[in-house]
């Protein structure tokens, strides 16, 4: 394997060395994929499982609130090792997914976890059957099975989508050959894909980074190198999308769901109203936000008008590579500010192997926080190529992680944050970040860029999101009426992308091919509304952070630790914030238009 060190540095395109950067150590999930540890927690898989439904199928009815809560705990322990084993499995594979031995041994536990958790099926499905009069008269006299009360909530806002107990066995068995299956034809697709920039040949990370190179020919270059290249394989993309909207399709209708969003809605246990009250308050600002602020930036570049390859151009400013070790300071500095608490959770990603850091070939692309299980730790992707945005990004996950390990004391099944607010915290790192960066700037210039980046940042997060969520349904609804060819889906995409950038862009051609990569689309779809949905949020925080309330600091770390285990209202109750108010999206979009203003005011800077 090439020196991740050296590629990451060359990969940036710069002659700064990044310094040595992190990669994980897995050993903490298991030591390695033929460890006896593996072995045995599968077969212990195994046994738990056919154990499990062994002496609960068919008797959910007849248990006591004692009896309930060891089901519970039972299954709590089942999806706890199923969980470190495909953590594992998955984490190694996305470190180097062009390894076919890495693909084989995900693919092999994908298969076996499947069929060892098949004889669950029964468990929401039974659990649903229990009326509800009977299921609250257990949780009333059981303050320990009270406590999973949002877990059942969440399991039984699925009763009137549920199959017959037959149907849900053959959707659980083949869906390794389903939409997993696609998953990763997706993934290994893009891994592989190289792009040729002035003779150049890099991956997608490289490429998609110099969108971002102050140099405009090589930005134009970029530009086409990743047109030309998508456009080589918008064939296999359209078949992946074509084929997972209509599988969702067909198990929408037989559900019943009655929109192709409602089953996401009803994971992120969040209504559609208040989807849908975000998404009316974003386009209606699409004037006032991403139209202004990209003619003022076409101003800025001396442009008529902008081209693509301009949406994220960088202002003068200081363009040397920041060192990794900088940017671990700077992040762990930004947090400590705000509280030391912060920074101490977040330190040890950095001394214990729980950072990938360095951009590498055949790595995946992009950035994650992954939980794993709660009697571990999250481990952070990152393809960190030095630049301000991969500062930013490292705050952002490092904000997941921090958030995961908060809410990890919640137990397995209520850890897991909605992806409403799940990224909270991430975004709230951010901002942080941001405006330790914004107050130590040295001069207007630097301040007018770095206002410049978040305005961008906010953007990306909002307007562009609340967009791919607008394309996504222009899919999903026009798949219900045929196959969908490349060109097809290429026309839905530019027209979210006219409207959410405005009058100050060129579409140049090839442009109708950067749907493409997008990986929520296929891996998750319908998410992307969770950054809208996060970043109004933390503007909205952070308002009230700002106001002063003394107790903030203790609230928020509240809110953490309670992962899944309340819903947002409640959640945001404390800080006098109600996400089902208009008002409320009104109040996070007028922070993003308070800083256009200062950067209009700053014009002649």
């Amino acid at each position: 394997m090439p020196h991740p060190f050296r590629d990451a540095t060359r990969e940036a395109g710069g002659a700064e060395a990044l310094g040595p950067m992190p990669e994980w150590d897995l050993s903490d999930l298991y030591a390695a994929p033929d460890a006896p540890e593996v072995k045995r927690d599968l077969d212990w898989l195994e046994e738990a499982c056919r154990a499990f439904a062994a002496d609960y199928e068919g008797r959910l009815a007849a248990l006591d609130a004692p009896g309930l809560l060891e089901a519970v705990r039972r299954y709590e322990r089942i999806e706890l090792v199923s969980g470190r084993i495909m953590s594992y499995a998955g984490l190694r594979y996305y470190q180097l997914t062009l390894d076919p031995e890495r693909a084989k041994f995900l693919s092999d536990c994908q298969d076996r976890v499947t069929a060892y958790t098949t004889p669950l099926v029964f468990w929401s499905l039974e659990f649903n059957r229990l009326p509800d009069n009977h299921l609250a008269a257990l949780l009333g006299q059981s303050a320990d099975l009270a406590r999973y009360k949002p877990v059942f909530d969440r399991m039984r806002a699925m009763k009137p989508f549920q199959l017959s107990d037959e149907l849900e066995r053959f959707l659980h068995d083949q869906s390794t050959v389903g939409a997993s299956a696609w998953n990763k034809l997706f993934d290994e697709t893009i891994a592989a894909l190289e792009f040729d920039v002035d003779g150049e040949r890099m991956g997608i990370e490289p490429a998609l980074n110099l969108l971002t190179d102050p140099d405009r020919a090589r930005r134009e270059a970029a530009f086409h190198a990743l047109a030309a290249t998508f456009g080589a394989h918008t064939r296999t993309f359209a078949r992946i999308h074509n084929t997972l909207a209509k599988e969702k399709e067909i198990e929408d209708r037989w559900r019943g769901f009655p929109t192709p969003q409602h089953a996401r809605h009803l994971s992120n246990h969040v209504e559609p109203e208040v989807v849908e009250a975000l998404r009316a308050a974003v386009v209606e600002a699409y004037p006032r936000l991403s139209h202004r602020y990209y003619r003022l930036k076409a101003r800025w570049l001396g442009l008529d008008r902008l081209e693509v390859w301009d949406r994220n151009a960088p202002l003068p400013q200081d363009d040397r590579l920041i060192p990794w070790a900088e940017a671990e300071a700077t992040v762990l500095d930004a947090y400590a500010a705000f509280d030391p608490r912060m920074a101490d959770l977040a330190r040890p990603f950095f001394g214990k192997g729980w950072i990938d850091a360095a951009a590498k070939p055949g790595k995946a692309p992009g950035a994650f926080a992954h939980p794993t299980v709660t009697d571990a730790h999250p481990y952070v992707l990152l393809n960190y190529l030095g630049k301000p945005r991969d500062v930013m990004t490292l705050a952002h996950e490092l904000g997941h992680g921090v958030h995961q390990v908060l809410a990890a004391g919640q137990g397995e099944l209520l850890s897991a944050t909605p992806l409403t607010l799940a990224e909270t915290a991430s975004v709230f790192g951010e901002m942080l970040t941001f405006r330790k960066l914004l107050a130590e700037a040295p001069d207007a210039r630097s301040r007018k860029a770095l206002l410049a980046g978040k305005v961008e940042d906010q953007i990306n997060t909002v307007v562009r999101q609340i967009a791919f969520y607008d394309f996504e349904s222009k899919l999903h609804a026009a798949r219900r009426n045929g196959e969908l060819t490349p060109d097809d889906i290429g026309a839905l995409w530019m027209s979210v992308q006219a409207e959410s950038l405005g009058d100050a862009f060129r579409f140049a051609p090839g442009y109708e091919t950067f749907w493409t990569y997008i990986p929520h689309f296929v891996h998750s779809p319908f998410y992307v509304y969770a950054y809208a949905f996060g970043d109004g949020l933390v503007n909205a925080l952070y308002a009230a952070w700002e106001e002063g309330d003394a107790e903030f600091r203790d609230k928020y770390f509240a809110m953490l630790r309670a992962g899944g285990s309340m819903h947002h209202r409640d959640l945001l109750a404390p800080f006098g914030l109600d996400a089902s108010d208009p008002g409320f999206w009104h109040k996070g979009l007028g922070m993003i238009e308070r800083l256009i203003d200062e950067l209009e005011a700053m014009d002649g800077a």
